[in-house]
């Protein structure tokens, strides 16, 4: 049996990939106008300082962490879908389905986002995303590729037992991305009543924040903001934080590759505190 045989919906994943890309692309050109035209930091530099790792973050955590455990979970769980899925969403309207993804699996992001700042081995890999300094819709790239193989193979796999249709998930993470591109963005837009729903600027600005400015631990919202203001994390001053980042960000690797290594230095030197306090005892 041949690989197309064992699996049939290899087309449609890939010509989904590559429609994802597309809409990549226009979503890049679309936020660098953006940025230009309507400035939150009018001085902060198109070429801003880390902006070549960022890129690399993007060909990598969108070429092949995210679609790696896309492949695993949407072809190789197939079959669990058509055991636990086959004939539910599926059979909804488009919109229903829309809406159905995105509302649930954005509240699964939301948790692991929120265990993540509390979880202290797990901080050590989303501190990559927090040394962000200078924000622009580039940083919503800056991920770990652990954390990304986190994410996606806790969400892959939910998405794909849902049984939606496959142009609804694409829907779904082509908003994600407009949503995630624009709350990292350097642009002074405040969205008013929207706050409520959806993430913005002026909300994750205030997740960024360095612990000097204001409280942490604030404002999880990837795409959707009302679970922050649902279970009490929301917080949104008049005014942006002067400073981003966590205590030390001066002292953390700039660039590519050192910043893939930082968890695992930070991880193992956390290990040798523990055996070292253990011979003590």
């Amino acid at each position: 049996m041949t690989v197309r045989e064992r699996f049939p919906d290899r087309d449609i994943v890939e010509n989904g990939i590559v429609t994802y890309y597309r809409w990549l692309a226009g979503l890049a050109v679309l936020f660098i106008a953006l940025e230009r035209a309507w400035p939150r930091l009018p001085n902060q530099r198109l070429f801003r300082p880390g902006w070549l790792s960022d890129a690399i973050y993007i060909v990598f955590n969108s070429r092949f962490a995210g679609v790696l455990a896309g492949y695993v979970a949407v072809l190789w769980l197939q079959r669990l879908d058509a055991i636990f899925a086959r004939g539910t969403l599926a059979s909804w309207p488009w919109w229903a389905q829309f809406f159905t993804l995105l509302i649930s699996i954005d509240f699964a992001k939301w948790s692991i986002h929120n265990l993540l700042h509390r979880t202290p081995w797990l901080w050590e890999f989303h501190k990559v995303h927090h040394s962000i300094v200078d924000m622009d819709w580039m940083g919503d790239w800056r991920f770990h590729w652990g954390e990304i193989l986190v994410y996606n193979t806790l969400l892959y796999a939910p998405t794909a037992l849902l049984g939606v249709r496959g142009e609804v998930a694409l829907a779904v993470g082509v908003f994600d991305t407009l949503i995630g591109h624009f709350a990292h963005a350097n642009l002074r837009w405040r969205i008013g009543w929207l706050k409520y729903i959806i993430n913005s600027p002026e909300m994750h600005l205030w997740h960024h924040n360095h612990p000097d400015c204001g409280p942490i631990n604030r404002n999880f919202a990837l795409t959707l903001s009302i679970w922050d203001w649902i279970f009490g994390t929301a917080y949104l001053p008049g005014h942006a934080p002067a400073r981003l980042g966590f205590e030390g960000v001066e002292r953390y690797p700039k660039q590519l590759p050192g910043q893939w290594w930082a968890p695992f230095s930070a991880l193992a030197g956390r290990m040798s505190t523990v055996r070292y306090t253990n011979r003590k005892g």
